[in-house]
């Protein structure tokens, strides 16, 4: 069905490329600083999920439109982009508040929308979109009889299968820091604070690309 030395390459590649840090594991950690090893774990989920929708618009051909069109490109780079910042200045803002109700806020509502905002931060990434487009079409065999849409189909979700035991490693490292810096009365407020930095740094790092 699928040629080995292919799938060896890709798996080799793959996990070069999901253990190097990036934009998506400073995103990982900072959640799992503010938030602990649950919400780093909804992070890695949803940037998972997202990796199956990455995977079904570039089967699709959906995912062309990005790559053939500039305005389109800008339009997902600036919708992302502003998307993070938001995330960063709301963390902010709620950090200023005093720790009771942030406590509060992370047992409730919070803590049900990281999952989607993993996964909307990822969708929403045109650079994501571009390497599925790009990376996995490099290990479809034409020459086999399994048609080359199923073959991108297998490699597109076995990749985000192979990333998420990574994800996995860094929450928990991630994790184990930010439980150090949580013995202190103030901690978890400076966290959501480095936390919000890092989500507008990245967004204003997409905003920069526009121009």
């Amino acid at each position: 069905m699928i040629n080995f030395e292919s799938l060896l390459s890709f798996v080799t590649l793959s996990f070069l490329l999901a253990v190097s840090p990036g934009p998506s594991n400073a995103f990982l950690m900072a959640q799992t600083f503010a938030k602990g090893k649950t919400a780093g774990m909804q992070t890695a989920f949803g940037f998972a999920t997202a990796g199956v929708v990455h995977t079904i618009l570039a089967v699709a051909g959906l995912s062309v439109i990005l790559k053939t069109s500039e305005i389109a490109y800008q339009t997902v780079l600036w919708v992302g982009a502003l998307y993070l910042v938001y995330l960063g200045v709301t963390s902010i803002i709620d950090s200023l508040r005093p720790p009771e109700e942030i406590h509060c806020e992370l047992s409730g509502k919070k803590e049900k929308n990281i999952f989607v905002q993993a996964m909307l931060t990822e969708i929403f990434n045109p650079k994501v979109a571009l390497f599925f487009l790009a990376f996995i079409p490099q290990f479809a065999d034409s020459t086999l009889a399994t048609p080359v849409w199923l073959q991108l189909l297998i490699f597109g979700l076995l990749y985000p299968i192979l990333a998420f035991p990574i994800d996995v490693m860094y929450v928990k490292s991630g994790n184990k820091i930010a439980g150090y810096f949580k013995h202190h009365p103030s901690a978890q407020q400076w966290i959501d604070r480095i936390a919000g930095g890092i989500f507008i740094l990245l967004g204003l790092r997409l905003i920069l690309e526009v121009f």
